[in-house]
């Protein structure tokens, strides 16, 4: 009996051993790293309206100069507790101002902190992971002209055991990949591969749209297996909904429907946009036709989702 509890012990010091090394968060290769380069702020303006960088970090119904106003504060209510939007903005103390633009990337693709800490899923690492170094660069660059805020937004209202950070480190490894989610156009459609692929780069990466459209599993990582099918609301309360070329979704919509619609806020029935999808169009509307374009190219020749996924 002594013998097996001391076996028992020992096996529980080396899972835990392990578990404490699969939980460390992680940064970019050195590889990667020197391939990031100094950006054009021009173009981090067009990567920051794709991200939808504004609609969570500066205050609620900000309108005009005050989308630059990045000091966070936002509560976002989900089923793990309720997420405190940060700061980041270019003040040096309250933002991400005396950032390095390596800090900044390694947040961005792996969910890090500079000072080493798991951020939490809240904040769409897991989408932005696909972004290239170019954006990633334009992007940074543009973040340090906005205006400083020097607010504090506060801390996360979370609960034990989603209060431990390190516990997010298993659950990267588990959820945080780099690859695209859908490999090649499908169906009947035979979009223009290079429009298609802008359009998967946009949608799967920067725009992060499967962080709201796609269903999750008990643990809130994304069910890749029905991308972009809708899903219940975050907050508990209605559903988002199939994006997918479905009759449930958007079947019935032309490449040109999905791209008049990020334009201009209008179905192809008229109707218009409504709930948090205004401000998603209205950073739509901000980007070049031809991305508009490449987004509806991609969101028609995807994997249909019949069920909605709700």
């Amino acid at each position: 009996m002594k013998k097996a509890i001391i076996v028992l012990l020992v096996l529980g010091v080396v899972a835990a051993g392990a578990a404490w090394g699969l939980s460390a968060p992680t940064r970019m290769s050195e590889a990667e790293a020197a391939a990031l380069q100094a950006g054009d702020p021009s173009r981090g303006e067009l990567v920051f309206w794709a991200g939808g960088c504004a609609s969570c970090h500066a205050a609620k119904d900000a309108e005009g100069e005050d989308l630059f106003k990045l000091g966070g504060g936002l509560k976002l209510q989900t089923p793990f507790g309720t997420f405190v939007v940060p700061n980041i903005s270019s003040s040096q103390s309250a933002g991400i101002g005396d950032w390095s633009l390596t800090e900044f990337a390694d947040a961005m693709t792996h969910g890090t902190s500079p000072d080493g800490r798991n951020y939490y899923p809240a904040f769409p690492y897991t989408s932005y992971a696909r972004m290239n170094a170019q954006d990633l660069g334009d992007l940074y660059a543009f973040l340090q002209t906005v205006p400083a805020v020097e607010t504090e937004p506060g801390p996360h209202e979370l609960g034990f055991p989603y209060n431990i950070r390190r516990g997010l480190g298993l659950w990267k490894r588990l959820f945080l990949d780099p690859k695209p989610v859908i490999s090649e156009p499908v169906g009947d459609a035979a979009p223009d591969p290079e429009l298609w692929a802008r359009g998967r780069y946009l949608v799967e990466g920067p725009g992060h749209c499967g962080e709201c459209h796609t269903s999750r599993d008990f643990a809130g990582g994304l069910e890749l297996s029905r991308w972009l099918g809708g899903a219940a609301a975050p907050t508990g309360e209605g559903t988002i909904p199939n994006i997918t070329p479905s009759e449930a979704g958007l079947g019935s919509w032309s490449a040109s429907d999905i791209a008049y619609y990020l334009e201009s806020g209008f179905t192809p029935e008229y109707d218009s946009v409504g709930g948090e999808m205004v401000h998603v169009q209205e950073n739509m509307a901000r980007l070049p036709a031809e991305d508009r374009e490449a987004i509806a190219a991609y969101l028609t020749a995807i994997p249909p989702v019949a069920n909605g996924g709700n």
